[in-house]
């Protein structure tokens, strides 16, 4: 049996914003990043609330702590709002999901995503860090009740951040697709956010805007597919590697991603071989078909001026082979692994860590 289901109300579109003024709000707590305060968005988004009182939070940090969200959690409480909104990335949403799930409240939570990547907006999962190792939260009461893609957002994005949340759609869309827990239609949201995402990536990060939308709509897809059918090994190393040396998710998805295929190919190639037709990269064979999917997202990293190796992405091979234990085991413990195609033991994980690394 198959079971698919979402909460999530989703608006795309220029002006998407303007429905939170709709909603009646008398208390607003927002939370959001020191950058989007300062420019005058958060202030934007309560205006268009137009609640009578608004609190916004705005200590968010990439790779938030559980003791930030506790933080946060004080506040709400003690401000006691009806409407919870959150802007920003995937940090910001995440921020914003657990001190929801830490208040343990029902109060309407909207998530706005300005970068397309984390999918953030329609899952069911947080990503916090303690002791520098992230922490999947995992529950069906962090899907937000409202997301809005508001196109009006994606007009001047860095192109690292374009590259770096890119490639973290790729990898939801990939490991959606030949995870465990993959069905019939979060296989229809995964192939089709993975063929969208993968056209629209080189025109976007070249700076033409009007294909951001499409590749803001990806991440929602991908995130609908990833809630419901799982991840993978890529995540789990790239949780477990980013605690330790802060290098960017999605950044570390596209150093993962290629190698991790060729882990899981001998179970699951006849699913990257879908992918890689889906996207026109062609492979009557699926041997050929995976191959052209590995080398297609490696060709695509260049392109995006992405690193081949952790290495490249300023981490110490040395300081790895260090931690190569801790690694491996932190590795192990990601809920991620339980959804990844194949059983994950530890001399994969290791040796994907050869292959990803680099040397001095």
């Amino acid at each position: 049996m198959e079971k698919f289901s979402l909460k999530t109300m989703i608006l795309s579109g220029a002006g998407a914003l303007e429905y939170l003024g709709t909603l009646g709000a008398e208390r607003l707590f927002l939370v959001t990043d020191p950058y989007f305060a300062k420019n005058g968005m958060a202030q934007k988004v309560a205006d268009t609330v137009k609640a009578g009182q608004t609190e916004i939070f705005d200590q968010v940090t990439p790779d938030p702590s559980v003791e930030l969200a506790a933080e946060g959690t004080v506040r709400f409480q003690k401000f006691n709002p009806d409407l919870l909104v959150a802007l920003g990335g995937g940090s910001a949403m995440d921020c914003a999901k657990a001190i929801s799930f830490f208040a343990k409240t029902k109060v309407r939570l909207a998530a706005i995503p300005t970068t397309s990547g984390s999918g953030s907006e329609v899952t069911d999962f947080a990503i916090l860090t303690h002791n520098h190792v992230k922490h999947p939260l995992v529950d069906k009461s962090l899907q937000p009740d409202i997301a809005i893609l508001d196109s009006d957002f994606l007009q001047a994005l860095p192109k690292s951040l374009i590259a770096d949340s890119g490639f973290d759609v790729l990898a939801h869309a990939v490991e959606a697709y030949v995870a465990r827990n993959a069905g019939t239609i979060s296989d229809l949201y995964a192939k089709e956010a993975f063929r969208s995402a993968f056209g629209a990536l080189p025109a976007s990060y070249a700076g033409r805007t009007e294909v951001r939308l499409r590749v803001h709509m990806a991440s929602t897809m991908a995130g609908m597919a990833f809630t419901q059918a799982g991840l993978g090994l890529c995540h789990a190393m790239s949780h477990s590697l980013g605690g330790m040396f802060h290098v960017p998710h999605g950044r570390l998805n596209a150093i993962l991603l290629p190698a991790v295929i060729e882990n899981n190919a001998h179970g699951v190639g006849h699913k990257y071989a879908e992918l890689a037709r889906a996207a026109g990269l062609g492979g009557s064979a699926d041997t050929i078909g995976v191959r052209n999917l590995r080398n297609g997202l490696i060709r695509l990293r260049r392109e995006l001026g992405l690193p081949q190796t952790l290495l490249e992405a300023g981490v110490d091979p040395r300081e790895v082979w260090n931690r190569s234990q801790e690694i491996v085991e932190a590795t192990l413990k990601d809920p991620c692994c339980d959804s990844n195609p194949l059983p994950v033991e530890g001399f994969q994980v290791r040796r994907i860590l050869e292959e990803v690394t680099g040397r001095v």
